[in-house]
Order: structure tokens, then C-alpha cells, then sequence
């Protein structure tokens, strides 16, 4: 009896792409294990989408699509940034590798166009000029495509480290800073005893980044007022 062809389709090839994207990140994705997962022959994918590029495309614009339904657009123009800001990486912590796919994608989706016009749309009631309403937005989505991406992957490095070494030794850290000298190591050194660094990739260090540059938006805004 010939052997039946697993049943596919669009949904289905996305779906398996966040669980490959999950479990191996975006280094090791590839279309011929996504057809691996899939239990198709690469050639198959081709059928629904031209090219792994395409493919990225399309997920990038999922997430895009989720954005826009998550957000709440109220308030003046430094709340509604604000929180869009804020669901943006929510979203983006939802799903694996969406900030690469983000990044590495081109506008060429509805849905990427449609979450970059909601995003200006945010400063759009300001005085400030085309070019900056660009730039402005553009800083703080870099602002939030770090961020996340920086938490990423000091997650998985911690992770392969751990697992290829196993955990360090009880007090290494503080007993290679104290070996160190003031002038090399000193502030890093309290702010590290402090537990200081225990707060990068928290909520409370995304928020004192986003005020920092929606204070700077608001400053540019003033100055334009004041001409």
C-alpha cells in the first residue's frame, strides 16, 4: 500500500516553525528540517511559500498582527506610545525569535505595514516633523528590539553554559572581583554586590528606558513648540 502524504497547509507549516524557532532558535532553522518536522519532503514547503525569507515574512507579520490587537490606543501621544511600547514586547517575549524575524524582515507584509502606521500614527498629533516622527519612533523600536533580543540571549547563553559546563563554582564571581583593583573593577564591583545587575532584562529596567526616551521625544517636541 502506498504510503499516505501527511496533510499540510499554511496554518500548519507556521505552527511547526515557532516550535523549531522554539526549540533550536533562528541559527539552526532551516526548510528542509522544517519538512523534517513536518514529515514532507522540503520541496512540499515551496509550494506555500518561495523561500525561507518568505516564510520569515509571513511570521513576522503574525506578530505584527497580534501587536495591533493587543494595543490600546488612548490617551495623548506619550501614552499611546507607551503602551505600545510596552505590548510590543510583550508580544515579542511570546514568541520565539520574533525579534530576528522582526529585524531580518522587510515591510513587504500588510500586517508590518499596518503595525509601522499605527506606530506613527501615536506621534502624529505632535509638531514635530516627518523626519523626526520617523527617527523618533524608529529609536524607540530599536530601543524595544534590543532589549528583548539582549534578554534572549543572555537567557540561552546562561542556559548553553550551564549545560556544557555546569553551574560555577559558589562565589567565583565576587572572588575574581575582589583579586581585581579599584581602578579596574570597583564600581562594577559594589554595583554587583548590590545586586544591581539581577535587575537587567526586568520590567522595572524596560520602563526607566522607555521614559528615557519618551522624556527625550517630549524635549524635541517642546523645542519645536518654542520656534
Amino acid at each position: 500500500m502506498k504510503k499516505q502524504q501527511p496533510q499540510i497547509s499554511e496554518d500548519k507549516i507556521l505552527e511547526a516553525s515557532w516550535e523549531l524557532l522554539g526549540e533550536d532558535g533562528i541559527e539552526k532553522f532551516s526548510m528542509r528540517r522544517l519538512a523534517d518536522r513536518l514529515g514532507i519532503q522540503a520541496p512540499s514547503l515551496y509550494w506555500y511559500f518561495k523561500s525561507k525569507q518568505n516564510l520569515y515574512r509571513r511570521l513576522a507579520g503574525q506578530v505584527s498582527k497580534k501587536i495591533l490587537e493587543e494595543f490600546r490606543s488612548e490617551g495623548d501621544w506619550k501614552e499611546q506610545l507607551s503602551e505600545f511600547a510596552v505590548t510590543v514586547r510583550r508580544v515579542l517575549c511570546r514568541y520565539p525569535c520574533s525579534t530576528q524575524l522582526m529585524m531580518l524582515t522587510l515591510p513587504l507584509d500588510p500586517d508590518i505595514i499596518r503595525f509601522t502606521n499605527r506606530m506613527l500614527l501615536c506621534v502624529e498629533s505632535t509638531p514635530l516633523a516627518q523626519e523626526q516622527k520617523i527617527q523618533a519612533v524608529t529609536t524607540l523600536l530599536n530601543y524595544i528590539f534590543f532589549f528583548v533580543l539582549d534578554d534572549y540571549q543572555h537567557q540561552r547563553s546562561v542556559a548553553a553554559s550551564l549545560k556544557d559546563q555546569g553551574a560555577p563554582p559558589e562565589g567565583e564571581m565576587e572572588r575574581l572581583l575582589d583579586a581585581m583593583s579599584e581602578t579596574d573593577a570597583g564600581l562594577f564591583r559594589r554595583m554587583f554586590k548590590s545586586g544591581l545587575f539581577e535587575l537587567m532584562g526586568t520590567d522595572g529596567a524596560f520602563e526607566f528606558g522607555l521614559n528615557l526616551i519618551l522624556l527625550g521625544i517630549e524635549q524635541v517636541i517642546k523645542a519645536e513648540e518654542e520656534k
